[in-house]
């Protein structure tokens, strides 16, 4: 079975590096002239995969966005992560879950095992109680060919609180789940544990080239993160870097053709900055 970071790979090479969010919060959908409810979500997100679903490698679905709506949005859910698979681009679910024992592991299975509902091609997951508390994560996406996304250094302020604190051996937070998703990934070009890390933190003093995963970078176009950004976040490891961007593209909307334009202009600034395909 191809891994989820060599598969990738592969797509990144062919289409470019960018993940495209969908991030159907209700001012946006507002903005489209959609009503707030499951009826306008589900317009806004499927029109997102009808239009970048086959030129961009990754698409992001926000679950909190669907998860508002109850068992309506849940099931726009299932069908945006099915419109997903046949239009042949990746799913990231950003779920950003974390827990322990049992717990975890059903969280695991109902995002990444084979057959699931809303099985995704990978998601988010947090660290804080412990990268070890994500073994069981990690060896179901192993087994089923998918990917995990772990919280390393986070744009929000708040962050540094957790992130930047020392452990016992001396190193930041952060340090000790970056090399835990090296550990993780060790001996493989592009294993299937990748880390989140927010494009417009600035130097980190940190090395993300021992990760050998794919490193996920919320904050292009308007959260304000472009070239100067990535370059002085990721330095050496910028060909593992899987920018990301929502509002930049869906602000764009409900227009299919500016979307698209919108996402082309991104796709080719973002080969040239870190030199894919």
């Amino acid at each position: 079975m191809t891994g989820y970071g060599e598969r990738l790979a592969r797509l990144v090479a062919a289409r470019g590096p960018l993940c495209a969010g969908i991030d159907p919060h209700p001012a946006l959908l507002t903005q489209w002239g959609l009503p707030v409810n499951a009826r306008g979500l589900e317009r806004c997100a499927r029109t997102m995969v009808d239009t970048l679903g086959d030129l961009v490698p990754v698409l992001k679905p926000q679950s909190a966005f669907f998860e508002m709506h109850g068992s309506a949005g849940i099931a726009v859910l299932e069908r945006v992560l099915a419109d997903l698979r046949e239009a042949g681009a990746i799913s990231l679910l950003d779920v950003k879950r974390g827990d322990i024992g049992s717990t975890m592991d059903a969280y695991a299975a109902a995002y990444l095992a084979d057959g699931a509902p809303l099985a995704a091609d990978a998601i988010t997951v947090s660290p804080f109680l412990g990268f070890g508390s994500l073994a069981g994560t990690i060896a179901l996406a192993e087994e089923e060919g998918r990917g995990v996304y772990v919280l390393a250094l986070t744009s929000n302020p708040e962050g540094r609180q957790v992130q930047h604190a020392r452990t016992d051996t001396g190193r930041r937070v952060a340090e000790e789940i970056v090399a835990a998703a090296a550990a993780a990934n060790a001996g493989r070009a592009h294993g299937n544990v990748g880390l989140v890390v927010g494009a417009t933190i600035g130097a980190t003093g940190v090395d993300l080239s021992q990760v050998h995963g794919s490193l996920l970078a919320p904050g292009i176009g308007a959260q304000g993160a472009g070239a100067a950004e990535l370059v002085e976040v990721f330095g050496d490891a910028r060909e593992y870097v899987l920018p990301s961007a929502s509002r930049e593209l869906m602000g764009a909307g409900p227009d299919p053709t500016q979307i698209r334009v919108r996402a082309e202009k991104m796709l080719a600034q973002m080969r040239s900055v870190l030199s894919v395909g």
